[in-house]
């Protein structure tokens, strides 16, 4: 078996204004993910699954090392390309796994239902179906917001300005163009994430330097749970 690869994840929330002064400096020197639509972003939009005892939940706040969570990811509401992830934390590092997943598998997990693994699916899809049964993890929180994404091809690296974080209950309706949703984050605040493997090379290290910008260990997945569309804060 490959041997996992974990990659360095750097997080900072920041006022939108040094947001748009830093990626106006990245701009012009790195390329954007070709993935981008006309306005040079695209939307992201996960559910992520958790027990009745909320340990993801729990294991976030708590800074739980090792921990894993389970989402289902898409790009631009888009059907076509629905992807199964499993991202684990350890030491201070993050390895993703990702599997696709069919839209009609995705839309009875969605309405509650176990589906069944066969011998050839995925393993991540199997340890999704095993935890469901053992652990009756389930769909809990959807996450969503629109990404500006900067590439460096040496040493993997991804800086992303993520803006209107906003989190939803209306798990069945996670393939709609518009969902009911609510902001997350104080008004004017937004993120910046710099993702790389081994090494950060000096010159984007020197872009992204200002006074302001303060490293955190935020996770979307946690505030977004923490309250309801109600505004009800798990405890």
């Amino acid at each position: 078996m490959q041997e996992k690869k974990y990659r360095h994840e750097y997080k900072y929330v920041s006022p939108e204004y040094i947001l748009q002064y830093l990626e106006s400096r990245v701009a012009s020197v790195l390329q954007k993910d070709s993935h981008v639509g006309k306005n040079g972003a695209y939307n992201i939009r996960s559910i992520y699954f958790d027990d009745a005892a909320n340990t993801c939940y729990f294991e976030n706040e708590n800074g739980t090392d090792p921990r894993e969570k389970f989402r289902i990811r898409i790009y631009n509401g888009s059907k076509e390309h629905i992807s199964l992830e499993l991202k684990q934390k350890e030491r201070g590092k993050c390895h993703k796994m990702a599997a696709p997943l069919p839209y009609e598998v995705c839309m009875a997990i969605m309405r509650g239902e176990i589906p069944l693994a066969r011998n050839d699916d995925s393993f991540l899809f199997k340890k999704l179906v095993a935890q469901m049964q053992g652990r009756a993890l389930r769909p809990v929180v959807i996450v969503e917001y629109e990404r500006v994404p900067f590439i460096w091809q040496q040493g993997n690296v991804r800086v992303t300005f993520d803006r209107n974080i906003r989190s939803s209950d209306a798990i069945m309706r996670f393939f709609d163009e518009a969902i009911p949703s609510r902001p997350v984050m104080s008004a004017g605040t937004n993120m910046l994430e710099v993702k790389f493997d081994e090494f950060l090379p000096d010159f984007i290290y020197e872009l992204l330097q200002t006074e302001r910008l303060q490293q955190t260990a935020f996770s979307k997945y946690e505030v977004c749970r923490r309250f309801s569309m109600a505004g009800t804060m798990i405890r």
